[in-house]
């Protein structure tokens, strides 16, 4: 694969929304790392059998900016509401190498 790291990363988020695990999994390096203030560098399969299912916690989620900062880091910036009604922000670094997602580093922010 050689697509372009901004494309990639937010195919991610689809098929996150959607829960297409079939269409996700081939986005990711077998190297692929997650962590978050919850999940300290947990591999591909600890991150698609914890993290992954969990968007039937948002009402919506919706990307404010995805900036790429070089050739393989690309910043998100987004918002979403959860179920609760409750509104958040967050950025996620996420490096896209040869055209696979092989870190992601999750910063949550507040309440909005």
């Amino acid at each position: 694969m050689n697509e372009d790291p901004t494309s990639v990363v937010e195919a991610a988020f689809r098929c996150y929304r959607s829960q297409d695990l079939t269409g996700a999994l081939p986005l990711y390096g077998d190297d692929f790392t997650f962590t978050s203030p919850q999940d300290d560098h947990i591999d591909k399969a600890a991150f698609f059998e914890r993290c992954f299912p969990t968007a039937d916690r948002f009402r919506e989620q919706r990307l404010l900016h995805v900036t790429p900062a070089d050739q393989e880091l690309v910043f998100v910036y987004y918002e979403y509401q959860l179920t609760t009604g409750d509104r958040y922000r967050n950025v996620e670094a996420i490096t896209v190498r040869d055209g696979l997602i092989r870190e992601v580093q999750v910063f949550f922010g507040g309440k909005v």
